[in-house]
């Protein structure tokens, strides 16, 4: 038998068909994007979700030669959906998901920071609160968009909805809900009516059924077998909350195990049993031995999505090059900056684009560039550029060593950024970590699918994922790099903070 895994991503979901012994048999992928009426604001409607995963659950299987009911069980993961799909009484969206790059709700996250004692808050739901979080979300559209409040039946999470459309079920796996922070108790694994009634959010708006990210979440519809090509019952797994999944695809089970999920965005996070947690990361229940194991991430809001914006503002020459030689337009940047000594010679950038999440959680945060002169050329700001995101990452892992978080001498590293070899030797020259690249990289759809055979008994337990990862060699730390890299970080951590004031005051008269 075979398996499936999806993960509705960001900027686009991804689907892979996968052996039991973890041979990978098809992939697919959908690219779309996310809309931003206003500079603060990322929202998406959940119809390019269900069209993209459809059209990949087809390709994929259409891809693999396999018949419809070769495939045991598909697993879904998804990007965190902030406020998630507000639904009427018959589960149909009446307002965009605002997602967790949405920064709208700055005026609620003041409202909690001055009415809700903190310590309270960061002893129920095992976070503090920022506008990134689902919660401050949910009270802007109650503040702001009151119809659309008072019609919502329900809020529920991207691949929620997503499984929904797919099954006629309706849940959340527990990792989805610690996610929304604010509303979840972390120890008692369920909605905190105490939160819910100091916040002014209705409870019965939240999903009523929780679940473990390995259950079966419903079964494929006849009318969906029809429009994806998998027979009708094939078992929907419920997946959860895509850099968890990612951890857990990178065979993460242990503590002192860490993962850097390269994509649009920066996830990097590990596992533990709970006693050490932070205000300045993000808590919640992971995707296995969810009543055992919390995953700590922290995340860069714009990472991948940093080198996109370059490539698409400022790289047309390369764009054109890909166009006809067929070599990657990254790629052509990336061979530019291998000359450039650490610290860009003297430029330096904070990557905030579309303000930051752990550890400032400032969303009026923004980009900048310092230190240029006339010497410096385009290639100089895609390094500084790429390196800000280093820096990010550093930021992270230095707030889990706060919480005397145990991190081994190596990370692994995921996602899109991995493909970059000189981006991931800067990540490693900067951290003071060795880079593990797995040699397969396929992210979290290997999760997924890996979920997906725990939930109906092709696997009794998790550990066993490891027996699917093959690793590549480790890209290590250059130890002069990183000496050179220690001032620069220095620098990156008190620029932002001598500039934080004045973005507050840019982003007030925007």
């Amino acid at each position: 038998m075979y398996l499936m895994g999806i993960d509705i991503g960001t900027g686009g979901t991804k689907a892979i068909i996968i052996s039991e012994s973890g041979e990978l048999i098809a992939k697919g992928f959908r690219e779309y994007g996310v809309k931003t009426p206003k500079p603060t604001w990322a929202q998406q409607h959940p119809d390019i979700w269900v069209k993209a995963v459809t059209e990949t659950m087809k390709a994929t299987i259409d891809q693999s030669g396999l018949k419809a009911n070769e495939i045991a069980a598909v697993g879904i993961s998804g990007l965190y959906g902030g406020s998630g799909v507000p639904v009427d009484n018959d589960y149909r969206p009446i307002y965009p998901c605002l997602i967790w790059m949405d920064r709208r709700a700055k005026r609620q996250t003041e409202w909690v920071k001055q009415n809700v004692d903190e310590n309270e808050l960061f002893e129920i739901t095992g976070n503090y609160v920022d506008s990134y979080f689902g919660f401050t979300k949910m009270m802007w559209i109650r503040d702001n968009e009151p119809e659309i409040w008072k019609n919502t039946h329900k809020f529920v999470t991207p691949k929620d909805f997503v499984i929904y459309k797919l099954t006629g079920n309706r849940s959340i796996d527990y990792s989805s809900a610690g996610n929304i922070g604010g509303v979840f108790d972390l120890k008692r694994m369920t909605w905190s009516e105490r939160m819910c009634d100091i916040l002014g959010i209705d409870i019965d708006k939240l999903p009523q059924k929780l679940i473990p990210s390995s259950a079966i979440a419903g079964y494929l519809s006849k009318e969906m077998s029809t429009i994806t090509g998998l027979k009708s019952g094939t078992p929907i797994i419920s997946g959860g909350i895509d850099a968890a999944v990612t951890q857990f695809s990178a065979g993460v089970l242990e503590e002192g195990e860490h993962v850097a999920m390269a994509g649009t965005s920066m996830c990097w996070g590990t596992v533990h049993e709970g006693t050490n947690l932070n205000k300045g990361l993000v808590n919640f229940p992971y995707v296995v031995y969810e009543k055992e194991k919390i995953y700590t991430f922290g995340g860069s809001s714009t990472n991948g999505a940093i080198a996109r914006w370059f490539r698409d503002e400022f790289a047309q020459l390369e764009k054109e090059m890909e166009k006809r030689t067929g070599i990657n337009a990254y790629q052509l940047l990336e061979e530019q900056i291998k000359d450039i000594p650490p610290g860009s010679e003297g430029l330096l950038a904070l990557p905030y684009f579309m303000g930051e999440r752990s550890p400032i959680w400032d969303p009026d945060a923004r980009g900048m560039l310092i230190g240029l002169s006339l010497y410096h050329k385009r290639k100089h700001i895609y390094k500084a550029l790429l390196e800000s995101v280093a820096y990010s990452l550093r930021q992270n892992m230095e707030e889990a060593k706060k919480a005397q978080i145990h991190l081994s001498d190596d990370c692994m590293m995921t996602g899109g950024v991995a493909k970059s070899k000189e981006w991931v030797q800067i990540f490693a020259d900067v951290t003071g970590f060795n880079m593990k690249l797995i040699k397969n990289e396929v992210e979290a759809p290997l999760g997924d699918a890996f979920l997906a055979g725990l939930g109906v008994g092709i696997f009794k337990e998790p550990e066993k994922i490891k027996d699917w990862i093959q690793l590549k060699e480790p890209v290590k730390v250059n130890w002069n790099h990183h000496k050179r890299y220690e001032t620069y970080y220095k620098n990156f951590v008190e620029l932002y903070q001598k500039n934080k004031e004045l973005m507050a005051k840019m982003a007030e008269s925007n």
